[in-house]
């Protein structure tokens, strides 16, 4: 492991520490995920050599590639956008997926899952044409029916705002997905503890609004390759 990796772990860890401290809540609350999309098994079993168990990738065909010459034991998630025709190699390659923008996906992943599988709703809470997500308003309708569902649990909501290289104008868009989230609860009675928000620059703003995942890249690996 090298000392670049370890001082930039240490910096991320400090700063969920930090946010969690101010928004009075346990550092336990806030799960860091790795995301290694585009960085090489090498860089995957460096950040495993310092304590990292959970890790995230954007697209199937590179996690396929990848995970089988990466460290045993890891947890994978997909954060990416994923297609219904790629849905039956997804359900069984990552242990979580973060990016269920709608209900024909949801239903594709619950007839090929071979296994219980715990999933996000990705949702477009900004409206932003050029973001994927389902419309706030049929999240409800979405949760009813993954009730009826043998195989899929969702567990949560997710979402990516529009960036801005301000962190607290994406705040608006993390207080929504919580207040959404609430609301949704408390219409179908099922349990969402998990809201998956804040990247790299923007990770405080969504821990003080709620998130329980933040999914760090470019502050842990750097630059995007």
């Amino acid at each position: 492991m090298s000392d670049i990796f370890s001082e930039r772990l240490e910096t991320v860890e400090a700063r969920i520490a930090d946010a969690c401290e101010k928004a009075g809540r346990a550092r336990e609350d806030v799960t860091l995920l790795a995301v290694s999309k585009t960085k090489p098994p090498e860089a995957v079993r460096e950040a495993a050599a310092a304590g990292l168990r959970l890790f995230g990738e954007n697209k199937v065909q590179e996690a396929q590639s990848k995970i089988s010459m990466c460290p045993a034991g890891l947890e994978w998630h997909l954060i990416g956008h994923l297609q219904t025709n790629k849905a039956k190699v997804a359900a069984n390659l990552f242990q979580m997926i973060h990016s269920v923008d709608s209900l024909k996906l949801l239903e594709a992943l619950e007839s090929h899952a071979n296994m219980t599988l715990p999933v996000l709703l990705q949702v477009n809470v900004s409206g932003e044409a050029a973001k994927f997500g389902m419309k706030p308003d049929d999240v409800a309708g979405v949760i009813e029916a993954a009730n009826q569902m043998s195989k899929c649990e969702v567990h949560g909501l997710m979402t990516l705002p529009p960036f801005s290289p301000d962190p607290e104008k994406t705040r608006v868009h993390f207080a929504a997905l919580r207040a959404l989230r609430d609301r949704v609860q408390d219409e179908t009675g099922t349990p969402l503890p998990e809201l998956s928000m804040g990247m790299s620059h923007d990770l405080e703003v969504a821990i003080e609004e709620g998130s329980t995942w933040v999914r760090i890249g470019t502050d842990l690996f750097g630059s995007r390759n």
